[in-house]
């Protein structure tokens, strides 16, 4: 019997379904995972505080330390620290080591207010912080907003000092403030990118003098500060210099919308696509192949340093592996397989002139599979080859996970880049998968549960 029209059409044609429509029974067990994703989220807004939380939760999970050249058995599991910023995390495999990994990699750090080297002073009896940004922010949204601070300080003994305010119930929080809107007429003609200037980006700290007496101090308020500080920290100016001490927002992780379906946070390029990782990392038991999850730093500003992927930290572990394995590094990088695991922009349709819609990734489809990056003509992508496509998706299909295809906005519209070109440089198939983002690198960024979910399930079918 001939085939209709629309017999062929529903044959020949595609479109990426709705979780929520196609499977309602997955809503409960998405929802589920997801208070533990926000929980973990309000534990760990820095990158060392999501190794630090990281490594406590592996421990628990019955990971221990790495030893290089000690021989594993097939289902124990061990982790790396790379200098309190860097996680690398294995399940050894029952397949011999050249037969290759699969390898996940995320990095932990996220847009933010960094504070300068010499950053306290003084000005109309007012004491500030100067910041220099990091990241691709949007600088008008960091302005009359609660702020945290986050960090550690180095003091001169060789004592580390770990810094958290704005974070507990009772705690101040900082901000940096902006112009009302009476004396705002100059402010209003600059173009929005430079609405807020870096300069302008200063965290107010406090408005009393300290109390001298009848001692003359030029810098009252700025003493006050100063006291304080030492007097909870044992901390003094010069300490600064030997400092990592980041500004957040300090709203928690929150459901969004009347139906709950979405959840709101700071940071979630890219922790949403760790803690998946993770989670999923730690309920694979004895995976065919070796797994090799890396959380990596410094991704927002290049992936530089000895603590991003721009390194050789993975590439030495992986050296590390083969040798104790008795087996060729670079054989095994040959024959691996990895995700770069980061997030992708959302379809926002109060901003469609910046997509292609037929190929945008949306809300409540499942993760997004992002087969290049880059800007414009590609570039600085790594663009996944049909064959790494044809293998990741048989893997998702096969186990029932969510998914669609997604590019970051229309082509000439922008764009943006993952470490997926730094994997693909030590000779490894690697194509880009996470979680639809909508407001990405804004202070409060929205996801899907859905798609959270999915993504966990994506990494379980991948390591399996």
């Amino acid at each position: 019997m001939e085939e209709t029209a629309k017999e062929l059409e529903k044959r020949l044609t595609w479109k990426f379904p709705t979780i929520a429509k196609k499977s309602p029974e997955q809503k409960e067990e998405a929802f589920a995972y997801c208070e533990g994703y926000k929980a973990f989220l309000n534990a760990a807004k820095t990158e060392r505080e999501f190794t630090a939380q990281a490594a406590a939760l592996l421990e628990r999970s019955g990971y221990a330390e790495w030893a290089p050249g000690r021989k594993y058995a097939p289902g124990d599991k061990v982790y790396v620290m790379n200098r309190k910023k860097a996680l690398i995390m294995t399940t050894f495999g029952t397949r011999p080591l050249e037969d290759g990994l699969r390898l996940n990699a995320a990095h932990i750090d996220s847009p933010r207010l960094d504070l300068k080297p010499n950053p306290l002073y003084e000005k109309s009896e007012m004491a500030y912080f100067k910041t220099h940004y990091y990241g691709g922010i949007r600088k008008y949204q960091w302005v009359a907003l609660p702020l945290a601070m986050h960090g550690v300080v180095i003091k001169a003994d060789g004592e580390t000092v770990e810094i958290s305010v704005g974070e507990k119930e009772g705690d101040p929080v900082f901000c940096a403030t902006d112009l009302l809107p009476h004396l705002s007429a100059d402010q209003n003609e600059r173009k929005l990118k430079d609405g807020i200037k870096g300069e302008e980006l200063n965290i107010l700290l406090g408005s009393l003098p300290f109390d001298c007496g009848d001692e003359e101090i030029k810098e009252a308020v700025k003493l006050q500060i100063l006291a304080l500080l030492h007097g909870t920290y044992g901390i003094t100016e010069k300490d600064f210099l030997r400092a990592e001490i980041e500004l957040v927002p300090a709203a928690k992780a929150v459901d969004v919308g009347f139906d709950r379906s979405m959840v709101g946070a700071y940071g979630q390029d890219d922790r949403v696509c760790a803690y998946t990782a993770m989670t999923a990392e730690i309920a694979t038991k004895h995976p065919e192949y070796t797994t090799v999850t890396v959380f990596a730093d410094k991704e927002e500003i290049g992936s530089v340093g000895n603590t991003g992927l721009n390194s050789n930290f993975l590439l030495h572990y992986v050296m590390d592996l083969a040798a104790a394995a008795g087996a060729d590094y670079r054989r095994v990088l040959e024959h691996s397989l990895c995700l770069s695991s980061d997030v992708n922009a959302a379809f926002d349709p109060t901003f469609p002139q910046v997509y292609e819609e037929k190929n945008a990734c949306y809300l409540g489809k499942g993760c997004v599979l992002t087969k290049y990056t880059g800007a414009r003509g590609k570039s600085g992508s790594s663009d996944a080859s049909a064959e790494t496509m044809a293998r990741v998706i048989e893997r998702m299909d096969a186990e029932g996970v969510y998914w669609q295809i997604g590019e970051l906005g229309a082509v000439d519209a922008g764009g943006g880049g993952t470490v997926a070109l730094y994997v693909a440089g030590l000779n490894v198939d690697v194509v880009d998968l996470g979680v639809p983002i909508l407001s990405m690198h804004s202070p409060f960024e929205v996801a899907s549960k859905m798609d959270i979910y999915h993504t966990y399930k994506a990494f379980l079918a991948f390591y399996k």
